[in-house]
């Protein structure tokens, strides 16, 4: 996976990925919102299967995940403090993105095909907002999408400007954030949400 180092207004940002000796710092990342309940499992379970597991099977499945062959996402540090998340994988790995409707009618993409992946999840810790790091945690995510082989990325963004959210509520990025990344709507199923695609080999 690919790694990012930047400074900005005297912080030093790095990007890196969520391998297995990272976890105590993914579940820092985590610490905001929905993240310590949900534990990232939210797009990887179906329904019925995500209500009937408790907070500590979640986090066991989160933390196989992380010691397995392949980081499930990329964590953000500031100064060398974990300040953000992002999930970045295949698609077919995320069952729920597969059961979704605005997923599954919008996509010109098969959805059998492992070399699409899905940027799916952003976490922001809140003493971190506002210094652009859900930008560049997706601008990491691409990079480690196509290092990795991938055809296409797509992502599930919603529009803010449709529909006010709360910072917690935009977990999925917005719909700017993606189209000033290069992404293309390829269709809006409901008026405040998109789905947005980027191609990056033919």
């Amino acid at each position: 996976m690919s790694e990012a180092l930047a400074t900005v207004s005297g912080m030093t940002i790095a990007i890196l990925p969520a391998t297995g000796d990272r976890f105590d710092d993914a579940e820092t990342a985590l610490d905001s919102g929905d993240g310590p309940g949900c534990q990232c499992q939210w797009w990887l379970l179906t329904n019925a299967e995500f209500q009937k597991t408790s907070r500590d099977d979640l986090t066991t499945r989160f933390h196989a995940e992380m010691h397995g062959d392949r980081a499930p996402g990329l964590i953000a540090y500031v100064d060398g403090e974990p300040a953000g998340w992002v999930r970045v994988g295949p698609r077919i790995d995320q069952t729920r993105l597969l059961r979704t409707r605005d997923v599954t009618t919008a996509t010109d993409e098969p959805l059998d095909a492992d070399d699409v992946w899905s940027i799916s999840c952003f976490v922001v810790r809140t003493a971190h907002r506002g210094q652009g790091l859900m930008k560049k945690l997706l601008d990491a995510a691409v990079s480690t999408a196509r290092d990795a082989g991938a055809r296409v990325v797509e992502a599930y963004p919603l529009d803010p400007t449709v529909t006010r959210r709360s910072a917690n509520q935009l977990y999925r990025g917005t719909v700017s954030m993606f189209e000033q990344a290069g992404f293309d709507i390829v269709d809006r199923p409901k008026p405040d949400r998109a789905l947005v695609s980027l191609t990056l080999r033919g």
